[in-house]
């Protein structure tokens, strides 16, 4: 019976062993493409993938990466999803031209394998602050500490050269596929997905928490993991270059809808527009400051309008706005600004049509009305019968009950004071208006 066990026993052991160390072949590669900037959409984007790949099952996750970098805040919460993950992570720099620079460095270390293709590059993370404004040295040597430790503490995990992978913190430095290879920064160059799955073929893989697994990856299927609905939406206008022109059309149909009440489009339309710049804004790190120069801007169109200064207070405006659309987004890399080329491509064409709208209300107000009875204050009329001092009299083609403030005879001219209900209250009229009717006459 001993003789019988111990085989079975040993048996036992080698399974459990291949159960724990192994990935089970047979199962899909799940794939997403990352090619923005990164935000937090892009981090949601990852956690599913995570999550979707961990539901299936699957052999692993492949991230295909092209991005400049992003923020902060984002990529700590991948990197945290990414070595959490039960699935090993591949994180692949693709195709060839692209680059995981600053954000992308940190993600490209956090993965289970970091692979390029030739002709890309990686690097350049040095933390950079807000806005890119100067800070103190204190401050900005805790910037530097804290995103050097995280960059540490993922390496030296996976095995990958802790020292120069520091220097891209510490000193902003850059590496081509090559270079990163050498200097044991990456795993693998691969001219294409296939020659990647070729090179990790039956490769240990260290995890970040110490397991080692072998994945099969060669013929596997591979199935596409897409962006939800949302997810899309968000993504294009958390482009803060939309996000501002959303809140610079939104503000002016608001502006518009104020000028002619009523009108309901325009204000129907500003106020979807603000709502989407906000829920895309409320993402992004923004200058409240620059909302308020935005808005002020339309104060200085206004009164541009209204006191004719011969376009300097529009001038005003225009550059406000510039400015406003400028500071708006507080991104640490120029890709996640307003451009100049948008600012100026919407404070102009919005300045000059917010000071036009503006005169033609204003002039409006400004014109006497001439419709209804209260076109009828200022006319002059004639006496129909005497007025003593009621009467009646013939104005604009029709006989009115008048009231005057002087007996009159027929046939005298009067000049309407008052409107009261379907009573004119009417003077003799001076003998300016009796000539000027004389004439016309």
């Amino acid at each position: 019976m001993r003789r019988l066990f111990s085989p079975i026993v040993l048996g036992l052991t080698v399974a459990i062993f291949l159960l724990t160390t192994s990935v089970p072949s047979g199962a899909d590669i799940l794939k997403i493409v990352v090619n923005d900037t990164i935000q937090p959409i892009t981090a949601e984007y990852i956690g599913r993938a995570v999550a979707e790949a961990e539901r299936n099952k699957d052999q692993a996750l492949l991230i295909e990466l092209n991005t400049p970098g992003g923020l902060l805040d984002s990529t700590r919460d991948i990197i945290e999803k990414i070595l959490a993950s039960s699935v090993p992570v591949i994180v692949y720099v693709a195709p060839s031209g692209n680059r995981a620079a600053s954000a992308g460095f940190f993600i490209l270390e956090s993965a289970d394998v970091a692979a390029m293709a030739p002709g890309t590059n990686t690097g350049a993370a040095h933390p950079v602050t807000l806005g890119g404004g100067k800070i103190d040295d204190v401050m900005k040597e805790k910037m530097e500490n804290d995103s050097a430790a995280l960059m540490r503490s993922v390496v030296a995990k996976r095995g990958r050269n802790v020292e120069i992978a520091e220097t891209a913190v510490r000193q902003s430095k850059s590496w081509s596929d090559s270079e990163a290879l050498s200097q044991h920064l990456v795993d693998y160059v691969a001219s294409s997905e296939d020659d990647l799955f070729k090179q990790i073929q039956d490769k240990p893989i260290k995890r970040f928490n110490g397991q080692t697994v072998t994945v099969h990856l060669v013929g596997e299927p591979i199935r596409m993991f897409d962006m939800t609905l949302k997810e899309h939406i968000l993504a294009y206008i958390m482009d803060p270059n939309i996000a501002f022109i959303l809140l610079a059309i939104g503000a002016l149909a608001l502006y518009a809808e104020f000028n002619h009440p009523g009108a309901v489009v325009p204000g129907t339309v500003g106020v979807v527009f603000i709502l989407l710049a906000i829920f895309a804004l409320n993402l992004l790190p923004v200058r409240f400051a620059a909302i308020v120069l935005i808005f002020a801007s339309f104060v200085l169109f206004a009164l541009e309008a209204k006191f004719a200064t011969h376009g300097v207070l529009g001038i005003g405006g225009i550059v406000t706005l510039t400015l406003g659309g400028l500071l708006l987004v507080d991104a640490p890399i120029p890709e996640m600004r307003v451009h100049l080329v948008t600012a100026l491509a919407v404070s102009i064409p919005l300045g000059v049509i917010t000071v036009f709208l503006m005169s033609i209300a204003l002039k409006a107000r400004a014109n006497k009305v001439v419709t209804g009875v209260q076109g009828l204050v200022g006319e002059v009329g004639m006496a129909q019968t005497a007025l003593a001092p009621q009467g009646k009299v013939f104005i604009h083609g029709e006989i009115w009950d008048a009231t005057s403030s002087a007996n009159l005879s027929p046939g005298q001219l009067v000049v309407v004071r008052k409107v009261e209900g379907l009573q004119l209250q009417v003077d003799p009229a001076p003998s300016v208006q009796r000539t000027a009717a004389s004439a016309m006459a």
